[in-house]
């Protein structure tokens, strides 16, 4: 890489893929039965949106990071407290009227949480653009990243998840609301 090495990228990919680890564990534990192929499905996409982001924002460059930069945050944040708050008012819903739990792999949930949790990731390859880095690498180690450990994380939160049945929805909807907070709040200050 021309403007920064493989460990400080590799470093930069473990952070943005910190959003797809949480959200990968608190969705886990808020379904009762977890597939394979949901933990791939879901894998794959939060790997997709971490590489395509940053080569969207490489490619945007100079041009709109200052618009990115003062709402990526909030857009971040409101995402992530929809979701959080519609599975934790879900989870108080009378349980012979709501589904058993709720499947944050397909749908427009699981759209909203890939976009939410690369928009950093955009955000990166505006700087990206900045520092003359090599973007196909950039952008493949950080999809890698974050396609690893979402599977890892997805299979914690899977057994974490058969010990918190009874309230594991509103467990991760509130961590998906905190993640937001902590994505504004570092922003913020």
């Amino acid at each position: 890489m021309d403007g920064l090495d493989f460990l400080s990228v590799l470093i930069i990919a473990v952070g943005l893929a910190a959003d797809c680890f949480a959200v990968a564990f608190s969705g886990s534990i808020s379904m009762q039965r977890v597939t394979t192929f949901q933990i791939s499905r879901t894998a794959l996409s939060f790997g997709f949106f971490q590489a395509i982001m940053p080569v969207l924002g490489w490619l945007l460059g100079r041009t709109v990071v200052d618009i990115i930069a003062d709402y990526d945050h909030w857009i971040a944040f409101a995402l992530l407290a929809f979701i959080g708050g519609k599975m934790i008012w879900e989870s108080f819903k009378a349980e012979s009227n709501r589904p058993a739990g709720t499947d944050i792999t397909k749908g427009f949930t699981f759209l909203i949480m890939s976009v939410a949790t690369s928009i950093d990731a955009l955000a990166v390859g505006l700087t990206f653009a900045f520092l003359e880095v090599n973007i196909i690498m950039a952008s493949t180690t950080i999809g890698i990243t974050a396609f690893l450990l979402t599977v890892i994380d997805f299979l914690a939160g899977r057994k974490a998840g058969k010990l918190m049945v009874k309230r594991a929805e509103a467990i991760g909807g509130i961590i998906l609301i905190v993640i937001g907070l902590r994505i504004l709040l570092t922003h913020l200050f």
